[in-house]
């Protein structure tokens, strides 16, 4: 018998698993397993044609993507907020962020990693790519986070962020709007790139406060166009 190396086995099990994944997000985007509904490993083991372990492993990736949540002993649900929900995440986003601001400001790194995040922002706008707009717009926040330099802060506001995201991008898809729609919120970050760059750390923490509010009124529309949100 011809032994397999490890690695080949290693990347085999690395590919069932994404694709699964994929298959499963889709399903998500789509509608077909709702915010808040579980995720019935052995159904979909045996719609797919796989082993369950090969569905636990994908569910986990889609955990690590926010698409997804578990707690422990229970099944994984596909993520899911309620307007209250919301309200709070975006108070909680605008002292975290506003911070970020601030000790970015104070910090002055390069800013070309955010100014990146923006032009991809840009590209995804032009393209009519609704879920790359969404992806660019999440790392934008996050790459802020990060040069704040505050390791724990951007732990933090990865942990409430990356879901949020992957939740809008479920909701954005499923209501049909287009890229288009989110143009205005473009010069909201790039005001505060340019903030960042001027040196006022306070006003560059309250302008990004305010902004938060302004993206909550995003979400706020999604909300109520299918029972969802941003």
């Amino acid at each position: 018998m011809i032994e397999v190396p490890n690695a080949v086995q290693n990347d085999s099990s690395l590919l069932v698993k994404q694709s699964l994944a994929a298959k499963l997000r889709d399903e998500i985007m789509q509608g077909n397993l709702a915010p808040g509904q579980r995720i019935i490993e052995g159904h979909w083991a045996r719609k797919f044609g796989v082993a369950q372990t090969s569905v636990r492993e994908a569910i986990n990736l889609l955990i690590n993507e926010g698409f997804a949540t578990k707690a422990s002993g229970r099944s994984a649900r596909v993520t899911s907020y309620s307007e209250a929900d919301i309200a709070q995440i975006y108070e909680l986003r605008g002292a975290l962020e506003g911070l970020a601001a601030r000790l970015t400001t104070q910090r002055q790194p390069d800013l070309e990693p955010l100014e990146n995040a923006l032009k991809e922002m840009r590209k995804a706008t032009k393209g009519s790519d609704i879920r790359k707009l969404i992806e660019t717009d999440l790392q934008f926040h996050l790459v802020m986070c990060e040069l704040s330099g505050n390791r724990f802060l951007y732990a933090q506001i990865r942990t409430l962020l990356v879901p949020l995201f992957a939740f809008v991008a479920m909701r954005v898809v499923q209501s049909h709007q287009t890229a288009q729609a989110w143009e205005s919120d473009l010069d909201r970050h790039k005001r505060i790139i340019e903030l960042i760059r001027e040196g006022d750390p306070l006003t560059a923490e309250f302008a990004v406060r305010g902004s938060m509010q302004q993206f909550a009124v995003r979400a706020y529309e999604i909300w109520q166009k299918k029972e969802g949100l941003n």
